[in-house]
């Protein structure tokens, strides 16, 4: 930024601030001297920072915007296909804009285009290029159009938007993310050759210089354009109306592609321009998720109290009775499996892993929603949330090792080696096993959605190379801690259990157990779940 620019402004007046209170206790010694500068050169830098991926660009007017393309989706076959798998118009050279490990693990494929947009000016009907349609080409628009693919593009990382109304209706406008690719009526196929990007910017003279993209948003059209090559190339005249012809993919053996673009100045500010995407959805539902959720709470807790209540009453107020010394040597009620509680379980080797893998996932959760709280994994940052899912889980292998050493030194066990093995190989190996057989049936679609066998090999570096030494570190330094107090001793023989009746079976109490936790999730769970389904932002 130049010396007029407000922000220079800015920064130095909160870099004057910040070394003001530290000029002051100079006086105080030679430490503070060095405080004081140490001051001085970080406090610009705390004025001016922004977050990795999210400081925003100002485009000087007629500066070039760039569009990129991405995968192509669909809702039907959940399998991404590259944008150019389509004969659309390519650059002299696609160039690859994948970023990071979550981008390759979502098989995003971000790649260059060759439309041309400069900042604040308008075109109409500008040909991107012409192309000859071949069987096979026509087929694949076909299949594609049939299974319902949808178009992603980007411009300034905001991805294209869809506007959708009902006529009928005075409802407000719905946002989809992307556009068809095509749309079929009554057998016949007609393509989406040309799009009117409607892009919006926001200007701040006071601020900052340039203009800010604070929305993109096309209208994709079918239709046959009059086409014809001048000295400085083809042009074509774009109709509009109920009465333009529709590109119908049978009907035609040339497609041309078109575009016009339009800026519109809007008062929306940078900072709120993902606002549309994050409510593509309707918001009012969850109000009746939160209530339900809420309800089966009180219930559960309501009635666990209760239970409780009348139990230890009850035995409390006959331990309080006046008894004779047979009586009182005698336990009953909850008193008689004290002494069974805390038994070695029959497998206790797998109890513990399993307690060290859930501490593993319960810290990865907990850390990852804390960095969604602080607005580090919006949905600017493409692929950024499964990212730090698969490094925070890494890193949370010494705190799982830690936990099933201090488990299974409390159930006696001595094999810590198996159980260190087991920890660090039995879950993630099972996962990482089905997600291996699963791309190799991606790989063989062709499809995007396929992790390249470099990325494969990222994972296991992760997994043997930090993941696995971190489980070992956490069971070496649990091994060395005492075992864990119990509260009450454990009989040597173990109690005599009569026989249950069937709906105190393990299986059934399961059952029944997992009933009510599950009604307290599963009408938030069915939002999150359609919005990864249906490729929306949640």
């Amino acid at each position: 930024s130049g010396p007029n620019d407000p922000r220079s402004a800015l920064c130095a007046t909160a870099r004057a601030r910040a070394m003001a209170p530290t000029m002051e206790r100079v006086r105080g010694g030679a430490w503070l001297r060095r405080a004081a500068v140490l001051g001085g050169v970080l406090a610009p830098r705390v004025a001016c920072l922004y977050l990795p991926g999210v400081a925003p660009i100002e485009y000087p007017e007629g500066g070039r915007v760039e569009l990129k393309v991405n995968k192509l989706v669909s809702v039907k076959t959940q399998l991404p296909y590259g944008y150019y798998t389509l004969p659309y118009c390519q650059p002299a050279q696609i160039q690859d804009s994948v970023e990071n490990l979550g981008e390759l693990l979502v098989g995003d494929m971000i790649e260059n285009s060759p439309y041309e947009i400069e900042m604040l000016r308008n075109t109409s009907c500008k040909v991107l290029c012409k192309k000859s349609l071949s069987d096979q080409d026509t087929e694949k628009f076909k299949s594609m159009i049939q299974d319902e693919y949808f178009v992603n593009w980007l411009v300034d990382n905001l991805p294209a938007a869809t506007t959708y109304t009902r006529a009928d209706t005075a409802q407000p406008l719905t946002y989809m993310n992307g556009f068809p690719v095509g749309v079929e009526r009554a057998g016949r196929f007609y393509v989406y050759n040309h799009v009117k990007l409607a892009l919006k910017y926001h200007a701040s003279p006071y601020d900052y210089e340039g203009y800010r993209i604070v929305g993109f948003e096309v209208e994709p059209r079918s239709m046959v354009q009059a086409v014809r090559a001048e000295a400085v190339g083809i042009t074509a005249i774009c109709t509009e109306g109920i009465a333009e012809p529709l590109f119908d993919l049978d009907a035609q053996k040339e497609i041309t592609y078109t575009y016009d673009v339009v800026w519109t100045e809007s008062s929306q500010r940078w900072a709120s321009r993902w606002d549309k995407y994050l409510k593509m959805t309707s918001s009012q539902i969850h109000w009746f998720s939160i209530l339900n959720s809420l309800m089966i709470m009180l219930f559960l807790s309501g009635m666990v109290a209760i239970i409780l209540l009348r139990t230890l009453y009850r035995d409390i107020t006959k331990y309080n009775e006046l008894a004779t010394s047979e009586e009182a040597a005698e336990e009953t009620g909850w008193k008689l499996v004290h002494g069974d509680v805390f038994r070695k379980p029959k497998h206790s080797k797998l109890l513990a892993v399993s307690v060290g893998s859930g501490v593993q996932i319960l810290g990865m959760s907990v850390v990852t929603l804390v960095f969604a709280l602080c607005g580090i994994l919006s949905p600017a940052h493409r692929g950024a949330l499964l990212q730090s899912m698969m490094l925070l889980f890494t890193f949370m292998g010494v705190f799982a090792g830690y936990t099933m050493a201090r488990f299974y030194k409390l159930f006696g066990g001595d094999d810590w080696k198996t159980a260190t093995l087991l920890l660090a190989f039995l879950y993630p190996g099972i996962f990482f096993g089905v997600f291996f057989v699963l791309n190799l049936f991606i790989w063989g679609q062709k499809s995007s959605g396929a992790v390249p066998f470099s990325t494969m090999f990222a994972l296991v570096v992760l997994w043997f190379g930090i993941s696995v030494p971190l489980v070992f570190l956490g069971s070496y330094f649990g091994f060395r801690r005492d075992p864990m107090p119990l509260p009450v001793r454990t009989n040597q023989i173990p109690r005599q259990i009569p026989a249950q009746p069937w709906f105190i079976k393990p299986a059934f109490t399961c059952l029944i157990g997992g009933i009510l936790p599950f009604g307290s999730i599963f009408t938030e769970l069915f939002f999150i779940m359609s919005s990864i389904w249906q490729h929306q932002f949640y």
